[in-house]
């Protein structure tokens, strides 16, 4: 086989596979995130600022997404990735342009429709990475996309208005024409990918797709674990949206207004600093030692989110390295669930499914809480300034984080000494775990 005859751990080939799915996943982002460039300056309808209207319309379609995800995405045949990413960012696009042409307020039911496809696209990416002996190195490169994307599409979304003259309605359409080169490129490169070896399987385990016989299964031997982590990642995502879909008014407050460059020079030191530890976790070979050394990461995430926070709010952090410092906190623990616990947690226990079920139920209960904070503030604490709202959001996620981290590091430490001597057996072509030693 011509698959057998590359060599997968190689610096050409994680090169490759790095820049594949970094590409792709970043020109997605200009599909979903320059709305957030803009600022609909006086617009309010039906009580409610226009913005929040739009930032929410679209993480309803998102959320609904990830929850469709997780039987699509879980259930998708290797053949049909390239074809659903090209499709799925196609229909994302046609939708932003009708959101410009269509009169407001209405306008904003294309923004459903723009992020009921896009939710889907990071499991699609990710499952052409998972189940390799380096998929924490390849992983940690995707990442980069996600932390850096959000910035870079923003900062060209603000170009766009600031120097070009482009309205707020036409920016999120014309960025995303921007990238549909890149998107290509990336989405080519990404076919091109074999899978993974016999030795990386032996390694982590065969990944596949996923039943819904097989997805009930999972659940009930890992319900409190499924619980518990899609806890701290929902945290870290409605943090995260909230911090990352007002980022301009956020920076406006302290001091950094028409900056383009912040936005972007920010989420890069982040993106480098993650990406320098979580690619080193590729050295652990040992998938239990990696497996609870993501739990006590995100321990640590949480509790630095805290404190950076703390010492911003009484004057002894300035604006930018609470930024960096608290942005770090959140994207390492959110790099170590996309490119680390998922993957060890199924290598582990030796489990033949696929990462993309896990994110895509983390995902869905994420921006279903990234609606519920939007309305929450809108309505409930309209008086209070995004700064402030920011800042109370980031206490409440730093203590969340940091003790649901530590019931989960309970509750994993327990199940790997019940499931320590459980016999691995094939079943129905698919390599499962006999009952976790449950009594």
């Amino acid at each position: 086989m011509q698959t057998n005859k590359i060599d997968t751990t190689g610096f050409r080939f994680s090169a490759f596979c790095i820049m594949a799915a970094l590409v792709t996943y970043m020109s997605m982002y200009a599909f979903r995130k320059p709305l957030s460039a803009a600022t609909f300056e006086g617009l309010t309808y039906w009580g409610m600022d226009y913005k929040i209207i739009a930032i929410i319309s679209q993480v309803i379609g998102y959320t609904c997404s990830k929850f469709l995800g997780i039987r699509i995405v879980s259930s998708m045949q290797p053949g049909e990735r390239v074809k659903y990413i090209l499709g799925l960012v196609g229909i994302a696009w046609l939708a932003l342009f009708f959101f410009a042409w269509v009169p407001r307020p209405y306008n904003v039911v294309f923004l459903v429709i723009n992020g009921l496809p896009l939710g889907m696209i990071f499991g699609i990416v990710i499952s052409f990475l998972e189940g390799r002996r380096n998929t924490e190195l390849l992983g940690a490169g995707l990442c980069v996309s996600f932390i850096t994307a959000s910035g870079i599409t923003k900062s060209v979304g603000q170009f766009l208005i600031v120097y070009c003259g482009v309205s707020d309605f036409w920016m999120p359409f014309l960025t995303g024409a921007v990238f549909v080169p890149f998107l290509l490129i990336g989405v080519w490169m990404l076919g091109k990918i074999p899978p993974p070896s016999a030795e990386d399987r032996a390694l982590r385990s065969k990944r596949g797709p996923m039943s819904g016989q097989e997805r009930a299964k999972f659940f009930r031997d890992f319900s409190w674990g499924v619980v518990l982590s899609t806890l701290v990642y929902a945290t870290l995502t409605v943090y995260r949206d909230l911090r990352d879909n007002f980022a301009v008014e956020l920076w406006e407050q302290m001091g950094y207004k028409d900056d383009v460059g912040i936005l972007a020079v920010s989420e890069v030191c982040i993106a480098i600093l993650v990406l320098t530890i979580v690619a080193s976790m590729i050295r652990v070979i040992d998938n239990r030692k990696a497996f609870f050394g993501n739990m006590v990461a995100f321990t640590f995430g949480g509790l630095m989110l805290f404190v950076t926070t703390a010492l911003f709010a009484s004057g002894r952090l300035s604006p930018v390295l609470w930024m960096i410092a608290s942005g770090f906190g959140l994207y390492f623990c959110y790099a170590c669930f996309h490119t680390m616990f998922f993957e060890r947690w199924i290598a582990v226990f030796k489990y033949a499914g696929n990462i993309g079920f896990l994110i895509c139920i983390s995902d869905s209960f994420g921006y279903l809480g990234s609606v519920g904070v939007l309305i929450y503030k809108n309505f409930f604490s309209p008086e209070v300034d995004w700064l402030q709202f920011i800042l109370t959001a980031a206490y409440v996620a730093g203590s969340v984080i940091t003790v649901a981290s530590l019931a989960l590091l309970g509750y994993f430490y327990r199940k790997v000494r019940q499931s320590a001597h459980c016999p691995v057996s094939e079943t129905g072509g698919a390599v499962l775990t006999e009952g976790l030693c449950q009594r």
